[in-house]
C-alpha cells in the first residue's frame, strides 16, 4: 500500500508589529484616514494650547487683582487707619497738656488736626471694610475698630471738656482728667491699635502668599505655554508636509496660516508672561514692600511722638511710657541698646557711619530694610530727621527732669522751627514723600500690567485667545478638506 504524501503546510507571512484591526477600523490604512488622524491632533494640540494659555493668563490677572486691587489697597487702607488712630491720641494729649494756655502750642491747631484724623479713620475704615468684604474676619475687625471708635470718641471729648473746666497752667492737668485720659488712651492701645495693625499685617500676609502663589504659577505656566505651542506647531508642521508630501504641492495656504498665527500667537504669549511676571515683582518688591515698611514706619513713629506728650501728661506712668518710646524707636531704627541713653548714643554712632558711606548700614528695623533695599537722598533725609526728632525727645526729657515742666511742654507742642512738633511734621513730610515715590511705582507696574492684559500688541486678549484658537481650528478644517474632497 502506497503511503499518501502530506501536503507541505502553508507558508506563514510574518506578521505585523502593530495591531492591524484598530487601524482599519480607524482607517489609517488610507490616506484620508491619515489626514483626518494628523488634522485631529493638531486640533487637540491647539485645544491644549488655548487651556494652558488661558489658564496661565488668569493666573496673571488673579495675581495682579489681589496686589494692585483688592489685599494691596486694603493694607494701605488700613496703614491710614492706624496712623489716624494713633494721631487721633496724640492730639488729646496735646490739647490736655496746653491746658488754660491757650495759645500755647497751638490748641487749636490740635483739636483740628484730632478733627481731620477723626475723618481719615472713618474714610479709612469704610474702605477697609469695602476691599474685605470677602473675608469675614476682616470685616468683623473693621465694624470693632469702628465700635471702639466711637467710644474712644466720648471718653476723648470728656476728657478734653474736664480739662477745660480745671483751668490748669501747661502741664500735667488733675488727676480726675488723667484717669478719663487713661481709660480713652488704653482702649486706643490696647485695642483700637492693635486691631488695625492685624489689619495691617493679614492683609500683607495676604498679598505675600498671592505673590508668591501667582507669580511662580505664571513662570511655570510661561514654559507649559510654550511647550504646548511648540507641540501644537509642530502638529500643524506634520500635517502640512504630510498634505504636500501626498499630494504634490508646495503650500497648503490655510494650513500654512494656522502654523504662522499659532507661532505669533505662542510667541506673544510667551512674552506676555514673561512681562506679567515682571510687573508682579515691580509691584511687590519695588513698590509693595517699601510702602509697607514705610507706613509702618510712619505709623510707629507717630505713635512714639505721641508717647512724649504721654510722658508730660501722666507723670504716674512716666517710667511706662519711656519704655513704650524706647521699644518702638527701636521698631524703627534698631541699635543695641538696654535705655533711652544708651539707644541716642548707639543711633549717634550708627547715623555718624551711615553717613560717611551710605553703604554702611549697621543699624536695623524698618529704616535698616529700606535703606539696604533702596539707598539714596530719599532714606538719607529721612533717617537725618529721625535723628533730629530723637534729638528733641533728649531735650525735653532734660527739661522735664529738672521740673521745668512748662518749658518742656513748649518744646514740645510748639509748631515754631525748633520745636519738637514742628521737626516731627517735617520728619513726616519726608516719609509721606517716600511712601509717594514707591506708591508711583506701584501704581505704575499695575496700570501696565493690567493694560498688558487687556490691550496686547495683537489686541484684547479676553478676546484674542479663543478667537485666535478657534480661527485655527478653523483653517485646519479648511486646510484639509480640500484635500479630503479630492476622494469623493
Amino acid at each position: 500500500m502506497l503511503a499518501t504524501a502530506t501536503p507541505p503546510a502553508p507558508r506563514q507571512r510574518p506578521g505585523r508589529w502593530w495591531p492591524t484591526a484598530p487601524v482599519r477600523r480607524l482607517g489609517l490604512q488610507t490616506t484620508p484616514g491619515r489626514i483626518r488622524a494628523l488634522a485631529a491632533i493638531a486640533v487637540l494640540a491647539i485645544a491644549g494650547f488655548y487651556i494652558v494659555a488661558n489658564i496661565a493668563i488668569g493666573n496673571a490677572r488673579d495675581g495682579l487683582r489681589v496686589i494692585g486691587h483688592d489685599a494691596g489697597p486694603q493694607v494701605l487702607a488700613t496703614g491710614d487707619l492706624f496712623f489716624a488712630l494713633s494721631d487721633m491720641d496724640s492730639q488729646v494729649a496735646n490739647v490736655l497738656l496746653t491746658g488754660r494756655e491757650h495759645d500755647l502750642g497751638t490748641r487749636q491747631q490740635a483739636l483740628n488736626r484730632y478733627s481731620q484724623e477723626r475723618a481719615t479713620a472713618d474714610r479709612a475704615a469704610i474702605q477697609a471694610a469695602e476691599l474685605s468684604a470677602s473675608n469675614p474676619i476682616d470685616q468683623a475687625t473693621v465694624r470693632s475698630v469702628l465700635d471702639g471708635l466711637g467710644r474712644y470718641e466720648q471718653l476723648a471729648t470728656r476728657a478734653m471738656v474736664l480739662n477745660e473746666q480745671a483751668n490748669h497752667p501747661a502741664g500735667p492737668p488733675p488727676g480726675h482728667v488723667i484717669a478719663v485720659y487713661r481709660q480713652a488712651t488704653d482702649l486706643m492701645k490696647l485695642e483700637l491699635l492693635p486691631q488695625a495693625y492685624n489689619l495691617t499685617l493679614e492683609g500683607g500676609a495676604t498679598v505675600r502668599e498671592a505673590y508668591a502663589a501667582k507669580r511662580a504659577a505664571v513662570l511655570s505656566s510661561r514654559l507649559w505655554v510654550a511647550l504646548v505651542g511648540l507641540a501644537a506647531i509642530a502638529a500643524l508642521a506634520g500635517l502640512q508636509f504630510f498634505v504636500a508630501a501626498r499630494f504634490r504641492r508646495l503650500v497648503n495656504s490655510a494650513l500654512a496660516l494656522a502654523t504662522l498665527g499659532l507661532i505669533v500667537l505662542s510667541l506673544a504669549a510667551v512674552r506676555l508672561l514673561s512681562g506679567e511676571a515682571a510687573q508682579l515683582q515691580a509691584a511687590k518688591t519695588g513698590g509693595f514692600d517699601s510702602i509697607l515698611t514705610m507706613s509702618r514706619a510712619r505709623a510707629i513713629s507717630n505713635s512714639l511722638h505721641a508717647d512724649e506728650s504721654r510722658f508730660l501728661l501722666d507723670p504716674g506712668r512716666a517710667d511706662t511710657y519711656s519704655l513704650a518710646y524706647l521699644d518702638k524707636s527701636q521698631t524703627v531704627l534698631y541699635v543695641p541698646s538696654g535705655n533711652l541713653g544708651e539707644y541716642h548714643t548707639g543711633l549717634s554712632a550708627a547715623m555718624k557711619a551711615y553717613h560717611a558711606n551710605p553703604r554702611t548700614v549697621s543699624f536695623l528695623g524698618f529704616y535698616g530694610d529700606e535703606a539696604r533695599a533702596h539707598p539714596g537722598p530719599a532714606v538719607t533725609s529721612i533717617l537725618t530727621r529721625f535723628q533730629q526728632i530723637q534729638a528733641d525727645d533728649q531735650r525735653i526729657r532734660r527739661l522735664a527732669g529738672a521740673g521745668d515742666t512748662q518749658q518742656a511742654t513748649t518744646l514740645l507742642t510748639g509748631r515754631t522751627a525748633g520745636s519738637s512738633s514742628y521737626d516731627f511734621d517735617q520728619y513726616d513730610k519726608a516719609v509721606v514723600s517716600l511712601i509717594g515715590m514707591h506708591r508711583a511705582t506701584f501704581d505704575q507696574a499695575i496700570r501696565t500690567g493690567d493694560r498688558e492684559l487687556g490691550q496686547s500688541i495683537l489686541g484684547n486678549w479676553a478676546a484674542l485667545l479663543p478667537l485666535a484658537a478657534l480661527g485655527a481650528v478653523i483653517l485646519v478644517v479648511v486646510g484639509v478638506r480640500a484635500r479630503l474632497a479630492e476622494y469623493r
